[in-house]
């Protein structure tokens, strides 16, 4: 089953996974190593993280390498962006009313 993507970065451990790998690529014993947890355990991480497409895999001999799909992050973002420009404008309200204010109490 296809994992959402809200509900794959919504777990701490799973965006710290994203962050070192958007770094450099990792096998899951070289994750399970930067945590306190057993490699099963983010092997777990791993699959809700590969089944939403924010990460790839990649075998190199027996060793499989976990890479950061910049890609399905981008289309995050498109999404987000329709409402990053809403909620600037009611920040920039807010902003011009408490300058304002602070203005009417001089």
């Amino acid at each position: 089953m296809k994992q959402d993507i809200f509900q794959a970065i919504s777990d701490p451990t799973r965006r710290a996974i994203l962050t070192l790998i958007a770094i450099q690529a990792l096998t899951p014993n070289a994750m399970a190593e930067k945590f306190d947890m057993t490699r099963q355990a983010v092997s777990k991480h791993i699959k809700v993280l590969h089944e939403c497409g924010l990460i790839k895999p990649e075998q190199s001999g027996r060793e499989i390498y976990y890479h950061f799909n910049p890609k399905k992050m981008q289309e995050f973002d498109n999404w987000l962006a329709q409402f990053r420009k809403s909620w600037e404008t009611q920040f920039n309200q807010l902003d011009v009313l408490l300058s304002t204010i602070k203005e009417q109490k001089k």
